[in-house]
C-alpha cells in the first residue's frame, strides 16, 4: 500500500526527501542541514550514502544504513504527506517557494514545515508576541490590546498558542479580523493546551499553523525551546509582554537576538516578578512598548502607524455611562488601591461605593483584584 502512495507521490519531490530526512531515527536538524550543504542538496544525501561514502560523513552505523537505503523512508514521507493533504494540511520544505525567507536565514531553520490554513502568511510582515502562561490582567490586555493594534495595522501576530499572554495574541489580532500565525510544539492535529480549542480552531480557519513534527506528535517539553526558534524566526522582532527571569520568553528572546531581530519589552509594575524579564530586557537595551506604533515605528518597514497613537482608544469622557459614575471613575487609579481607600477619597458611603464599583466591573472600566483591591483599567 505504501509502495503505492510512494509511486504517486514522486511529483512531490523534493519535499518527499526533506520529509524522508526527518524520519531517520537520530538525524536531527543540525545534522540534516550539515548533510544537505556538504553534499550539495537533499536528494545528493541519499545518492552519496547509497554509493558507500561511509567516510564523508561523519554519523552512526545505523544513520548511514538508513541513508543508504531510502526507499522506506520515502514510502513513510508519502503515506505521511498524502494523510496531511487529505486534512487540508501541507509540507514545505525549504526548496519550496512558500518557505519563508527570514526563517531560511536563520543558523538552524526546521528542514520541514507543516502547515494549514494561510499558506501566504509565512512571507508576511510578522512580529513575535510572547509572555507569561500564568499572565497578570494587565499583561493579557496588554497582549491583545497590542496585537490588536498591529493587526489592523496589517502585520502578521506569531505566538505559541500557549495559555496567557499568547492566547491574548491570537486573540487580539483576530479580532482586528488580522492575520496570526500559532506555532506549535507537537503535531498539526494535535491541540495542545486543551483550553485552547476553540482558538486554535479560529487560527486554522483564518490564520496559519505551523509545526516542524509530523502529524500526531505528542506536546513534549523539549519540543518547546525547539519551537520557539521558529517564532523568532518567522518574525522581524519579538514583542515580551511579561516574563519573570527565567522563562521561555527570554530564551525566544535571546534566539531573536541571535538572528538580528529586533526586542521589545512591555514594562511592567516595579514590584511584580511577572515582569523582572521584560525589566532586564529593557536594562539590556530593548525598545520600550507603551503602543503598537512604537513598534511599526521601529521596524520602519512602510506599515503606517496611526497618526495619533490614542486614536482608537477609549477615552473617560467618551464611556457612555452615569456623570456619577464617571466621577467616581476618576477618583480610581490604575495601581490596586484598597477598596476602604476609596471610600474614604471619595467622601462616598461603602454601599453607594459598591454600586458604583459593580456598575464600573460591568462596563469593564475597573477591575476588583484579590484582598479588595479595585484598579481603573480605562
Amino acid at each position: 500500500m505504501r509502495s503505492c502512495l510512494y509511486g504517486a507521490a514522486m511529483s512531490n519531490l523534493p519535499v518527499i526527501d526533506w520529509m524522508a530526512l526527518t524520519l531517520v531515527p537520530g538525524l536531527g536538524s543540525k545534522t540534516i542541514w550539515q548533510l544537505v550543504n556538504r553534499f550539495g542538496g537533499v536528494q545528493s544525501v541519499f545518492s552519496a550514502c547509497a554509493g558507500g561514502q561511509k567516510k564523508a560523513v561523519n554519523i552512526r552505523e545505523s544513520v548511514f544504513a538508513s541513508l543508504a537505503n531510502p526507499g522506506p523512508l520515502r514510502e513513510n514521507a508519502a503515506f505521511y504527506l498524502q494523510n496531511l493533504h487529505a486534512h487540508g494540511g501541507r509540507a514545505v520544505c525549504p526548496d519550496d517557494s512558500s518557505y519563508p525567507e527570514l526563517l531560511q536565514e536563520t543558523v538552524n531553520p526546521p528542514p520541514v514545515l507543516y502547515v494549514q490554513g494561510r499558506i501566504e502568511l509565512l512571507n508576511s510582515e510578522c512580529v513575535a508576541m510572547v509572555g507569561s502562561r500564568a499572565a497578570t490582567g494587565y499583561g493579557r490586555r496588554s497582549a491583545f490590546a497590542l496585537a490588536r493594534d498591529l493587526a489592523a495595522s496589517g502585520v502578521t501576530v506569531v505566538s505559541g498558542l500557549a495559555l496567557g499572554v499568547d492566547s491574548e495574541a491570537h486573540s487580539g489580532a483576530l479580532a482586528a479580523n488580522g492575520a496570526t500565525i500559532g506555532v506549535l510544539g507537537c503535531g498539526l492535529d494535535v491541540v495542545y493546551p486543551r483550553q485552547n480549542h476553540d482558538l486554535y480552531t479560529q487560527i486554522r480557519k483564518h490564520g496559519l499553523l505551523v509545526s516542524e513534527y509530523l502529524p500526531g506528535t505528542r506536546p513534549e517539553g523539549f519540543r518547546f525551546p525547539a519551537r520557539n526558534r521558529i517564532i523568532a524566526g518567522l518574525s522581524r522582532g519579538v514583542v515580551v509582554v511579561e516574563a519573570a527571569r527565567k522563562s521561555g520568553s527570554l530564551i525566544t528572546a535571546e534566539l531573536a537576538l541571535e538572528e538580528g531581530r529586533e526586542i521589545f519589552a512591555v514594562p511592567g509594575q516595579i514590584d511584580s516578578f511577572k515582569s523582572c524579564g521584560t525589566h532586564w530586557l529593557l536594562q539590556q537595551g530593548a525598545k520600550l512598548v507603551q503602543s503598537a506604533d512604537d513598534i511599526l515605528v521601529e521596524l520602519n518597514n512602510g506599515w503606517k502607524g496611526r497618526e495619533n497613537s490614542e486614536e482608537g482608544q477609549p477615552h473617560l469622557s467618551s464611556v457612555n455611562i452615569d456623570p456619577e459614575a464617571l466621577a467616581f471613575l476618576q477618583v480610581i487609579d490604575v495601581y490596586p488601591c484598597p477598596r476602604n481607600e476609596l471610600i474614604a477619597s471619595s467622601g462616598l458611603g461603602p454601599a453607594k461605593v459598591t454600586e458604583l464599583l459593580l456598575l464600573l466591573e460591568m462596563e469593564g472600566t475597573v477591575e476588583i483584584l484579590p484582598g479588595d483591591q479595585v484598579r481603573r483599567i480605562l
